[in-house]
């Protein structure tokens, strides 16, 4: 079962435009339903349908795949809980708190914490110039975390959302860079294992919510909501930028991420009545800015 080609490298460039589209779509959805699905409960679920819709499919794969996953346990167990358990349950834990506008673009740091890492864990060299670059997109993201007022650093209570989303974009960019390490095995087993961790360790914190929640009531608006998060951000999305990771490098690959304000801020403003505001502009603008820089070809560059 070979689902790509060699020849396939150039599509890996148009094939990850989906992840990001994917994702604003979540973003944008768990801020929409925040107050009918519990954080845990959606990240539980949308992971528990992500795996049953999968598994079918893919079992005899993973069960031919197996010795080489239990040799690679450990990494395999960080890259799920990073990537599928944390960062998702931390995404809708901020949707309670702060916009879709901001969840989404607190994201386009990501690119940048991705390259810091790529060099704490590999020794990736980056230029004086793209070292500056990342720590303007950093700035950006700053402004954006504290809507442009840094006197909030005294009012964390009106933050919390924002700090946890900055946190859950650590964990994935931690996901993202440790793909590099994962066993070489199928995609699609890969994903299965990855998402089956996620919903083991889900679980218990699933009970330990469902101690204090309100029941999950599956009406029509919280079944489509949990089917989509459980096919198109989850299944789709993550084999599209796992394996388009593998295609071109995780650095080039994050620069992807910064998709998600665009289609998100759209999708936002239309479907949810946010506000687009300045200090969004300017976080953008930094953002962009470093990223321009960062990526800027060398005057050696053939």
């Amino acid at each position: 079962m070979k689902l790509f080609s060699q020849k396939d490298f150039n599509a890996a460039y148009l094939l990850l435009l989906l992840p990001p589209l994917f994702w604003a779509g979540n973003t944008v959805l768990a801020r929409g339903i925040a107050d009918l699905i519990p954080p845990v409960a959606m990240s539980f679920w949308r992971w528990t349908l992500a795996l049953t819709m999968l598994a079918p499919f893919t079992w005899k794969q993973v069960a031919r795949d197996l010795p080489q996953i239990r040799q690679h346990w450990q990494i395999t167990l960080l890259i799920s809980l990073f990537g599928i358990s944390s960062f998702n349950t931390l995404l809708y834990t901020a949707a309670q708190s702060t916009t879709a506008l901001n969840i989404a673009l607190t994201q386009s740091v990501m690119p940048a914490i991705i390259v810091g890492l790529s060099y704490l864990f590999y020794r990736d060299r980056i230029s004086r110039r793209q070292f500056i670059a990342v720590h303007i997109c950093i700035a950006g993201a700053i402004i954006i975390v504290f809507h442009g007022d840094l006197e909030r650093l005294q009012q964390l209570n009106f933050v919390t959302g924002d700090l946890l989303m900055l946190l859950a974009v650590c964990f994935y960019a931690l996901y993202s860079v440790l793909l590099r390490k994962r066993p070489q095995v199928h995609p699609l087993s890969f994903l299965t294992v990855t998402f089956m961790v996620g919903v083991v360790s889900l679980f218990p914190l699933y009970l330990w919510e469902l101690s204090y929640a309100a029941p999950l009531e599956f009406n029509r608006q919280v079944l489509f909501s949990l089917l989509y998060v459980g096919l198109c951000p989850s299944i789709l999305a993550y084999l599209f930028w796992n394996r388009g990771i593998e295609q071109i490098g995780v650095n080039k690959a994050g620069l992807y991420i910064n998709l998600i304000p665009l289609f998100a801020s759209l999708m936002a403003i239309i479907f949810l009545g946010e506000q687009f505001q300045g200090y969004h502009l300017y976080g953008i603008l930094l953002i962009v800015s470093g990223l321009l820089i960062f990526n800027w070809p060398d005057k050696t560059t053939a």
